[in-house]
């Protein structure tokens, strides 16, 4: 299974970018999305941005991230699933007879 990681960028060049997770600074390449300023939120896999987020995708990531810990450990996880526990599950288009 393959996890992307929502990071903020705090500063970059053209092609690399030092990004931030929860106090942590990695060195992402910013080849696959482009120059990004400052403050931007990306989507990382194996040290490349691969999307650009705005800062809702990227908390809602990160709350589902922090959610599949609590789940192993044996906690309550449904608040940081708040968008998904509040919803009815919906089929993709495509799947839908209507």
């Amino acid at each position: 299974m393959c996890i992307g990681i929502p990071m903020r960028i705090v500063a970059a060049n053209e092609f690399v970018a030092q990004c931030e997770r929860h106090g942590a600074i990695s060195l992402i390449s910013l080849l696959l999305v482009g120059p990004q300023l400052s403050g931007t939120h990306v989507l990382t896999h194996l040290g490349s941005a691969i999307r650009v987020l705005d800062a809702e995708e990227a908390r809602a990531i990160d709350d589902a991230l922090a959610g599949l810990v609590e789940v192993n450990e044996g906690r309550s996880f449904e608040a940081l699933f708040s968008d998904l526990v509040s919803r009815e599950p919906e089929l993709p288009p495509h799947l839908r007879t209507e």
